[in-house]
């Protein structure tokens, strides 16, 4: 009777072993694509040097560097969840504090982006002197330590009212192990949704002002337009964004922008096709 119940719970757990391997495997298999598509934008923002100089090009290489390695600390902390694997609470710490850091410097980027574009249409005589790849290099750091300002609240909060025995165990690697207490999911929430508005004011000022810019304009009406639908489309990006779609935004950009687009189809087909030149005219 007892070889018999042992039999019947094995075969009870087969189907759900079959669904834990299929399910890991999808993902697996999604983020081997996602990763992929980043990897083959960032090849093709070093093939061209219009692209290396250009502000615009080196924040968008930004958010795809930035989102393939939260991609991977998602795909790290994925796997611990799905195989219930306890590690360190150090080493969760470092997984949390760059899955923080990442998961707020795209949006960021993204309103940064938008702030280019409107240097661009409003202000052109002063964008060459603006949007330069060192100002967009300190651009960049900006971003960073903006984001790190809300990850390492976060962490001191929890430093401080962790009581000494939670280091001396393993725990179950997630963001809401840091939240001991209500009131720290509560500061964290307001925070988030102080850059939340920080950068939706951004972008709606920046959309703005180049619709103002296009009704006054009399000469260059279409870069105007493409200016506001790009600052559009950061919009959209920083939804997506904050509703945890952060591999979306950089296929969304590379595939909208025309001269990023013909050099990725390019590259993408191998060179293949003959009717597709990767040579670029003009910015």
């Amino acid at each position: 009777m007892a070889e018999n119940r042992t039999q019947t719970n094995t075969f009870s757990l087969a189907p759900k072993f079959s669904k834990f391997i299929t399910l890991l495997l999808i993902v697996e298999f999604l983020m081997g694509v996602f990763l992929y598509v980043n990897s083959l934008l960032i090849f093709t923002f070093f093939k061209k040097e219009i692209f290396r100089t250009s502000s615009r090009y080196i924040l968008f290489l930004h958010t795809l560097v930035g989102d393939s390695m939260f991609l991977v600390i998602s795909n790290i902390l994925f796997v611990l969840d799905m195989t219930q694997t306890s590690i360190a609470l150090n080493l969760c710490i470092i997984l949390i504090i760059f899955g923080l850091n990442l998961h707020t410097t795209t949006p960021l980027t993204l309103t940064a982006m938008s702030v280019e574009r409107y240097v661009a249409i409003c202000m052109p005589l002063r964008h060459a002197e603006l949007a330069t790849p060192q100002r967009a290099g300190l651009c960049i750091l900006i971003i960073h330590v903006l984001s790190s300002i809300v990850t390492f609240v976060f962490i001191f909060m929890f430093l401080a009212a962790a009581p000494l025995s939670f280091y001396d165990e393993y725990w179950m690697c997630n963001a809401e192990l840091f939240v001991i207490y209500k009131w720290q999911g509560q500061v964290r929430s307001i925070l988030y949704q102080v850059y939340f508005i920080f950068m939706s004011v951004t972008i709606i000022f920046t959309y703005v002002k180049i619709v103002q810019a296009a009704r006054k304009a009399s000469a260059d009406k279409k870069a105007t337009s493409k200016g506001r639908k790009t600052v559009l489309l950061h919009a959209f990006q920083l939804c997506l964004s904050l509703i945890q779609m952060l591999c979306l935004s950089p296929l969304i950009y590379g595939l909208r922008d025309e001269q990023f687009y013909v050099v990725l189809k390019y590259y993408a087909l191998w060179g293949l096709n003959k009717k597709i030149s990767p040579v670029i005219t003009e910015l």
